[in-house]
């Protein structure tokens, strides 16, 4: 199996951290953040990653260079002088991507078995599968709604509160889902989500531990006491 991170973005709401310093190496408890997601997906058996960079990627390669000290290999694609935003990153990766992957989201901690989801993910019959959780707006605004096994809805406002599960940060796409991206264009993953949706090509499949995320200062805090509790 292979892994898409990305691991790209501004991390605006990590200022004044993120001004000199990727999101994925925010030091927790003296541990970059990606070398914590590395740990799980290497324990999940998962050693294919492909890290969509951009923004101080340098400090992104520097560190980890091509896996082998962390037992993974790691190939990088780059945004370039553009930002792509999530879907446009992915697109820029296209060559590096395998028939079917994973896609994660570089600021998530998860407890998944991934070869349980993938293998729902062929069951299915669908171009893509989202991870949802039941989250009623606990740990962040519910995002998603299911009907059916499928994912019905997807809205990152929630303006009403009506939605009771959450994007868990984890997908798996088909190869043929990159056909929905238009090539360097700045192009979010929420537009890709939507036309899966009105194709009734999006399953789901619902964890049931929560994540973690490191996308907010609430979110680092809440993940560097997880670590601390785990190292006890």
């Amino acid at each position: 199996m292979q892994v898409a991170i990305l691991a790209g973005g501004l991390a605006t709401r990590l200022r004044p951290i993120s001004g000199t310093t990727p999101k994925s190496m925010v030091l927790i408890e003296g541990k970059p953040f990606l070398e914590y997601q590395i740990e799980f997906l290497k324990r999940a058996g998962i050693t294919d990653l492909v890290l969509c960079v951009g923004y101080l990627s340098e400090k992104i390669e520097r560190y980890f260079g091509d896996g082998h000290k962390f037992g993974v290999t790691i190939t990088y694609s780059y945004d370039g002088n553009n930002f792509l935003g999530t879907a446009g990153a992915l697109k820029r990766a296209e060559s590096l991507l395998k028939e079917y992957f994973f896609v994660i989201y570089g600021d998530s901690y998860l407890f998944l078995d991934f070869q349980e989801v993938y293998a729902n993910f062929r069951k299915s019959n669908t171009l893509a599968l989202m991870v949802v959780y039941k989250n009623n707006n606990l740990y962040d605004l519910s995002n998603v709604a299911i009907e059916n096994g499928m994912i019905s809805r997807y809205d990152k406002t929630n303006t009403t509160g009506d939605l009771r599960y959450i994007d868990y940060g984890t997908l798996i796409f088909g190869k043929h889902v990159m056909d929905l991206i238009p090539p360097d264009q700045m192009y979010p993953l929420e537009r890709v989500i939507v036309d899966l949706i009105l194709q009734r090509e999006i399953s789901a499949f619902e964890a049931t531990e929560r994540f973690y995320e490191i996308g907010s200062h609430k979110g680092m805090d809440e993940f560097r006491q997880y670590i601390q509790k785990k190292n006890g």
